[in-house]
Formats: structure tokens, sequence, C-alpha cells
């Protein structure tokens, strides 16, 4: 049989050297994961590897290539959770704990988190190297702070029960990754409203003093921006709102405290299993009917299955109430900020309207102007049409006594100027009167 196995599985590709210099966590049974089997070998048809940072409870960090198939079955996660950290998709963000994971996906941080590892797609942007970087620092900076602070932690701890476990340094691991995470998501978010805003209020304010194709079309620009950015900013808050709305979320995003209370129920389960089999009153020579045993075995697993479940249910309840502060302190810290750079955005979306209904008073004003010049123009025509009718008719062919008196035409023209002037005086008035222009 061993030599009809070796042909079944691949040899290791180079890759797999640094699944090798990654130091995995022992599992419950002793065994490190994944021992005696290459992960990256065994891929389904249409599967590839992905190169993914891995930073442990430790602080350190590795590169892994694993396929979606063998991570899925690492972090017991579906198919579409894992879709949400592909990047060549755009998902809004979300933050998603499920049994043994948290999946987080705000702005370019996309990782996974777990009670003993975070995973992040390998990318050389920025932002997520300083998210390595920062978590890295933080962890080693609280290993440091519990190695020569755990004497007195204990000693306090015995002396007084409700011992605060809220401090950051006492924060299980998911949530100082959570931490960071949303620390880089809100900081890159604020920097680019602060970004907007030193390039807003400049633009806006040339565009009050001087109304251009190009000022407008600028301001379409930094207006649909905005806009982009406020319904980033507008997810995230309502992500960290509704997470702080359900206690239940809460609640299953502590993975540390989960995983504690399985090797718990496991550890019990081992010691009922002893003491079931060390159990002096059962004779091992004597003769024991295997109905009855069988009976008597299942009962007896019933009812350690009903304590321990109501013994882990009166437990988790009571622990929700108490441990859910910490996660809801930290998502409401980070909710102020996240709604302070909202605001910001707010009121720049404000004073871009502010500035728009000012450009259209001004359009509005010019508009009016233009009307009452025209209007103008009108009465002046209408009045110069008068000599145009008067010249008419003394230019028609028939003849008059009128020709023959050399003083006639200055006449003429004296009493058609005069009541042109009269005219046009009425129909100023009017105008003044009617409240139709500032005269």
């Amino acid at each position: 049989m061993a030599e009809l196995k070796e042909p079944l599985l691949s040899r290791k590709p180079a890759s797999a050297a640094n699944l090798r210099e990654i130091s995995y966590h022992p599992s419950g049974s002793g065994r490190p994961p994944f021992q005696g089997m290459d992960v990256s070998g065994l891929k389904k048809r249409g599967q590839s590897s992905r190169s993914w940072i891995r930073v442990d409870t430790s602080g350190n960090s590795g590169v892994i290539e694993v396929d979606k198939f063998t991570m899925m079955r690492r972090c017991d996660l579906p198919a579409r959770d894992l879709r949400l950290l592909d990047p060549l998709f755009v998902y809004p963000s979300t933050i998603l704990g499920r049994e043994k994971a948290i999946v987080v996906n705000l702005e370019q941080i996309r990782c996974i988190i777990t009670a003993d590892e975070v995973l992040l797609l390998n990318s050389l942007d920025s932002y997520v190297l300083q998210y390595v970087v920062e978590l890295q620092r933080r962890l080693r900076n609280a290993g440091a702070g519990e190695a020569w602070q755990s004497e007195d932690a204990m000693t306090r701890m015995r002396g007084n029960r409700n011992f605060d476990t809220s401090s950051p340094d006492y924060l299980p691991f998911e949530f100082k990754a959570l931490e960071v995470a949303l620390e880089a998501a809100c900081s890159f978010l604020d920097s680019q409203a602060s970004e907007l805003e030193i390039e807003a209020y400049p633009l806006l304010d040339e565009l009050t003093s001087k109304i251009s194709t190009l000022n407008l079309e600028r301001v379409r620009r930094l207006k649909s921006r905005l806009v982009a950015l406020t319904r980033r900013v507008q997810k995230v808050r309502d992500e960290i709102e509704q997470l702080m709305d359900d206690d239940g979320d809460m609640a299953e995003m502590y993975l540390t405290e989960k995983k504690s209370r399985m090797e718990m129920s496991l550890y019990g389960d081992q010691s009922i299993l002893g003491l079931r089999s060390n159990d002096g009153a059962v004779s091992i020579s004597a003769p024991v009917s295997p109905v009855s045993s069988a009976l008597d075995s299942r009962k007896l697993e019933k009812t350690f299955s009903i304590s321990r479940s109501r013994h882990g249910s009166m437990k988790s309840t009571d622990s929700a109430t108490e441990s859910i502060e910490e996660l809801e302190m930290l998502l409401e810290a980070y909710f102020v900020v996240i709604d302070s750079t909202l605001n910001k955005l707010t009121s720049l979306k404000e004073y871009i309207e502010d500035t728009e209904d000012f450009i259209n008073i001004q359009l509005d004003n010019v508009r009016n102007q233009l009307i009452q010049f025209e209007l103008l123009l009108t009465t002046a025509t209408f009045v110069v049409a008068i000599f145009g009718v008067v010249a008419g008719i003394f230019g028609m062919n028939f003849e008059i006594e009128l020709f023959n008196y050399p003083d006639a035409f200055k006449w003429t023209l004296l009493i058609t100027g005069t009541t042109g002037l009269v005219i046009f005086g009425s129909f100023l008035w009017f105008f003044r009167y009617k409240r139709l222009m500032p005269l």
C-alpha cells in the first residue's frame, strides 16, 4: 500500500519552500496541520495557488502559496466569502464574522483573521505593507509587555476577579488585527477626504470669482469624486454601525474564546472517557450484557452532552454580555472617526451646493440684466420706428402745400423727435411703476 500511495502524491514545488519556513501552531492533537502532505500539490483542477502573507500571534510573518480550496478548508469559509477578497472584483466594504474566521474587506485591506493568524493576499500596495508592519509592531510590543507584566497581572487577578481586560494590551489576537484594519481603512479614507478638501476650496473660490467652462468642468469632476468617496465612507460607517447594533454578530467574532471553549470541551470529553474507562465499579473480567452496556453508554453520553450544552450556553450568555463591551468599545471608537470623516465630506458637499447656488444666482442676475437691456432696446427701436413711419409718409409721390414752406422739414423733425421722447419716457415710467427694472 505504501508503494501505491507514493505515486499519488505529487512532488513539492519550489514555491512550497515558504510553507516550511512558516511556523504553524499545533492542533489539538499535538501535530502540526497538514503534516505529511503537501498542501500546494493537492490542487483542484482549474484552481491556481495564490500568494498569501501570513502573520501569526507572535508577529512573525511569511509568504505561503495556497489554493482556494485549501484556504476554504483551512479557515472553514464558503467560496462566496473568499470571493470578497478577490482583487479582480470590486466589492463594497464588508466585515463578516464566521465560525472560525473574520473576513475583512476594507478598502485596500482584504484579509482573513483567525484565532491564530492573519492571512492577506500578497500585494505590493503600500497600505497592505503598512498594515503588516503595524500589526507586527503591536503584537511584538504586546508580547514584550505581557512578559514583564505577567507576574503582576497574575497577582492582581488572584486578588480581584473583576480584573479589567478591556485594555488594548489584553485584547484577543483577532481584535488587534481587526483594530489595525479599521485604523488603516479610516486613516486612508480620512487622508483622501483631506486631499479632496485641499483641492476643492481654492477651486470653488476661483469659480465664484471667475465663471468659465474650464472651472465648471473641474468642479464637475471634483463633485463626482466627492460622491464616490462619500459612498465608500458611508458604506464603512454603515458596516460598523450594523455590527454595533447586532450583539450576535459581535459575539460570533470572539474566535479566541470559541477556540478555548472547544479545547475545554475536548479535554472534558477526554476526561469523561478516562473516568469511564477507569471506573472501578465495573469489573473488566465480569460478564456484561452488550445491549445494556450500549444503552447505558448512550444514556451517559446524552446526559453529559446535555449538561455540557447547558453549561456552555449559560457561560456563553454570561460572557457575551460582559465581553461584547470590548468589541463594542473598539467599534465605537472607529465609528466616531469614520463619522467625523463623513461629516467632513458632508460639509464639503454643502459648500459645493452653496457655491452652485451662488453661481446660479449670479447667472440669474446676469440674465435679468440682459432681459432689461433687451427691453430698453425694444422700446428704443419702437421710438425709432416712428421716424421711419413719418419718413415713409413724406416720401410718397404726392403734393401738399407743406412742401412749399422752407421751415416745414425742421418743424416735422422737431415734432416727431419730441413725440418719440415722450413715448420713450412714458415706457420708462411704466417699467419703473411695475418694478420691471431699477431706474
